[in-house]
Order: C-alpha cells, then sequence, then structure tokens
C-alpha cells in the first residue's frame, strides 16, 4: 500500500493533475490512438512471388544415366523420380525431393528398392526389387499408388540389355584380314628337286649347215 500511495502523490507534484484527471486523460489518449488506427487501412503485406510450374515434359524411354540428370541440382529441369522403372515427375514436392529435402538422395534414380525397405542406404538406391519380403512388397505398392494419384507420368527407364546379347559384332578389320589370308590348296607343290631337267642339244643333233 505504501507504493501505491506514493505514485498517487507523484502524480500530482509532477503533473500539477489529480490521479483521477490523470488516469482520465491517458485513457482518452489511449482511445483516441485506437480509433485512429483503426481507421487507416492495414499495411499491405508481402507475400512472396511464386512462379507457376512448368507442364511436365514427356521424356519417353531413358537410360539410369540420363535419369540422373534430373535429380535437382539444375534448376531449369524439372525434378523426376522412378518407381518399377516408371518415371514421374515431382516438381511440384521440390521441398522433399529437391536439394536439402528429407527424400533429396531419391530424386534422379529408380528408388524402388528403398522405398520398399524406407532405407536411405547407398546400395539400396536401385530399380532391383529381387529378395523383399511381402511387407516390403506392399509398401511399394503403396508408394506406386500415391505416386500415380499426385504426380504426372512422363517416360520409363529402358532396360538394359543382357550381357549374352552384348556381343561386339566382326568389325570390317577383322573381315578384311580374313580375306587376305591364304587360301590352302590340295594341288601338289613342284620342289626344286622334283623339277625336269631337259637335256642340252648335241653337235649330232644339230642340222648341217647347208654349203
Amino acid at each position: 500500500m505504501g507504493g501505491l500511495q506514493e505514485a498517487l502523490d507523484f502524480i500530482p507534484r509532477y503533473t500539477g493533475l489529480t490521479p483521477v484527471t490523470f488516469f482520465t486523460v491517458v485513457a482518452l489518449v489511449m482511445g483516441i490512438y485506437y480509433l485512429i488506427t483503426s481507421l487507416l487501412p492495414p499495411a499491405p503485406v508481402k507475400t512472396p512471388v511464386v512462379l507457376p510450374l512448368p507442364p511436365p515434359i514427356q521424356l519417353g524411354e531413358v537410360t539410369l544415366e540420363e535419369l540422373a540428370a534430373y535429380n535437382g541440382s539444375d534448376p531449369q529441369k524439372p525434378l523426376l523420380m522412378a518407381i518399377k522403372a516408371q518415371i514421374y515427375d515431382v516438381s511440384q514436392s521440390r521441398a522433399f525431393y529437391g536439394p536439402g529435402g528429407p527424400y533429396a538422395l531419391f530424386a534422379g534414380k529408380d528408388a524402388s528398392r528403398a522405398l520398399a525397405k524406407m532405407s536411405f542406404e547407398e546400395n539400396d538406391l536401385t530399380g532391383d526389387i529381387e529378395g523383399l519380403s511381402p511387407y516390403e512388397l506392399e509398401a511399394l505398392t503403396d508408394w506406386e499408388y500415391k505416386f500415380m494419384s499426385k504426380y504426372v507420368k512422363v517416360g520409363v527407364i529402358k532396360p538394359s540389355a543382357p550381357e549374352s546379347v552384348q556381343k561386339e559384332a566382326p568389325t570390317a578389320e577383322s573381315e578384311a584380314v580374313k580375306s587376305e589370308t591364304p587360301v590352302e590348296s590340295d594341288a601338289p607343290v613342284e620342289t626344286e628337286t622334283e623339277k625336269t631337267v631337259e637335256p642340252e642339244p648335241t653337235a649330232e643333233s644339230e642340222p648341217a649347215e647347208e654349203p
């Protein structure tokens, strides 16, 4: 109570107003301030300009090496990701799959195995789903349905040819070497010793000169 009384004595001493008058003036000033601010238009709120995403570009059939170029490192290219060799444009979820996002490792790859196992290991960032458990395959199917309903399919991954098929065809140079190889013949070859030596003509055998 002593502190409150000192405050009440302080008001008339330094303002020349009674405490009631002083608080009345303060209340009027605050009321006028709030009235004026309510009549003024609100300050404009600056909102970031978000440019619309370009329409998805159909790539058709591409290799895994070509798909890696769409991992978000180039902002001018769409952000792509594949599940079961089906490629989807996930540019609208760049916060998740773009650089710095929680699933950035999956971008530009076929991450079927990683999604099925919910793994972030480097050796699981592949489209190989051999050996997955039924539970993991079911989880992968759920991811596939989610991508099909949310994102646009823009292509497929080109299947790699088996190693047995990847044999080099004979080159023109090898064919030319083969054509230059001498062909063996069954005909007997005459040796130096087997050559017939013809006798030289003698004087008797020569015809006499005419007189």
